[in-house]
């Protein structure tokens, strides 16, 4: 069974296009009509469709850390020019 990903709006496009070139189920919140709306409702219509949410956003990983239910959360740290070098492969699952 593959992994199917939405996308909050804190993910560029580019990430995006670069999973489907790699064949991955991927969901934008734009797609989806969710922009703007609060973390939660993202959480919730990734659960309900059985998605592993991806997120920039570290917000997501304080929902974990509480115990709310989840099909999964990736989350990948912004990462600025001057924190690059810092930061390569910065990233946590949380599953």
């Amino acid at each position: 069974m593959a992994i199917k990903f939405y996308t909050d709006e804190h993910v560029s496009p580019a990430v995006v296009n670069g999973l489907r070139q790699r064949g991955i189920d991927v969901l934008t919140a734009k797609e989806a009509g969710m922009l703007g709306m609060p973390d939660e409702k993202h959480l919730e219509l990734a659960s309900t469709q059985g998605r592993v949410i991806f997120t920039q956003d570290s917000d997501f990983l304080r929902f974990h850390s509480k115990g709310i239910n989840h099909h999964g959360i990736v989350y990948a740290h912004q990462r600025t020019p001057s924190s690059r070098s810092r930061c390569f492969g910065c990233y946590s699952i949380a599953l």
